[in-house]
């Protein structure tokens, strides 16, 4: 059987580690927030939202336990779901490379662009992408682990987006789509680049938006000037990518051709009008707008703050995603509160 960890047991890692666990995968969880490893180990970990909601007893280690590992199985893993916030990466991938089988590889299941840090580490034979498109899940609480919005098998959404870093089509991309597909759509993709600048320019449109504002999606979608700064920051990030010759797959349902002329009056109005439509059932708030809840440190500088380096390195102007980060900077510091107000100062900043 394969043996599979998740290397971080947080909002992504839990959802997907619950599933694959009552799926009768071997799992095992590493985490180090101490109260969710033990909650898990005494009462299993609950997943609960729109895919329905379970329990299941899983086994859980705490960082320090990990030691033990050989030991107690008597054998390395196969394959390490790496789930941590991108400015843990680095240490997190060292940390499970040891317990890795040496045909074992790691699978990056995190927003942001860590790939080339963790082959950087493993070697890009042993990396392997995953991008988890339009999924909402939250931790907010020991062992239970939430999804909001609708499942996305019910309209044909493939949540799941696997492939090799070379475009290749591969056994083992084959086995972990038909794995995953028990949690939601899954597929294989030969555009996997592409598939991750569409999610960073995803990430990079919603999640700051939420963390300085404090909105949710409704309440983005309801307000004119988050709309007009989600554009412009998803603009800039698409704009970006195609730059850098990615061939950025589509975003919020709109190609990247239709992204690079979102400046231009009929089509600023025809997104901001499916923005303000696709407000959704529930109030959902972006990951970084629950880092920004639980006092946590944001990923603001590998979304949006990577958006600005890789602009200034090609030449293309992102004034709307380095306010942004600016903005970012200040709530993590403590020097700012996440107010509606402050996206009207991160369009003044942006010139907008």
């Amino acid at each position: 059987m394969t043996r599979i960890a998740i290397m971080g047991a947080g909002a992504a890692g839990s959802y997907i580690g619950a599933f694959l666990t009552r799926e009768g995968q071997d799992i095992t969880f590493i985490d180090q927030w101490p109260e969710h490893v033990e909650t898990m180990k005494r009462d299993g970990i609950r997943a609960s939202g729109s895919q329905g909601d379970f329990t299941v007893p899983v086994k859980a280690l705490h960082l320090t336990e990990a030691q033990s590992l050989f030991a107690r199985e008597g054998e390395p893993f196969d394959i390490a779901f790496v789930a941590v916030k991108s400015y843990d990466t680095e240490w997190a991938t060292h940390f499970i490379k040891r317990y890795l089988k040496p045909t074992g590889f790691v699978v990056s299941s995190q927003n942001c662009m860590n790939d080339e840090l963790i082959a950087s580490i493993v070697g890009w034979e042993r990396e392997v992408p995953c991008v988890m498109s339009h999924i909402e899940v939250a931790l907010w609480e020991p062992g239970h682990v939430t999804r909001g919005g609708e499942p996305g098998r019910d309209h044909g959404h493939d949540v799941f987006r696997v492939g090799e870093t070379n475009g290749r089509v591969t056994p083992r991309v084959e086995h972990l789509v038909n794995m995953l597909s028990c949690i939601d759509g899954a597929k294989v993709t030969t555009n996997i680049w592409g598939e991750r600048w569409a999610k960073l320019a995803q990430n990079s449109m919603g999640n700051p938006v939420g963390g300085i504002s404090g909105l949710g999606s409704q309440g983005m979608a309801q307000d004119p000037r988050a709309r007009m700064l989600r554009i412009h920051l998803a603009r800039e990030t698409v704009l970006v990518g195609k730059a850098l010759n990615y061939n950025v797959e589509p975003v919020a349902g709109f190609d990247a051709d239709t992204w690079a002329r979102a400046n231009e009056g009929d089509v600023f109005e025809e997104i901001d009008a499916n923005l303000q439509a696709r407000r959704g059932r529930v109030d959902w708030h972006s990951s970084m707008a629950q880092d920004v809840k639980k006092g946590r440190r944001s990923e603001i500088d590998y979304m949006n703050g990577y958006v600005v380096r890789k602009g200034q390195e090609v030449g293309v102007p992102t004034p709307a995603s380095a306010a942004v980060v600016a903005a970012m900077r200040e709530i993590d510091a403590g020097r700012l509160k996440p107010d509606p107000y402050n996206i009207d100062r991160v369009l003044e900043e942006a010139g907008l």
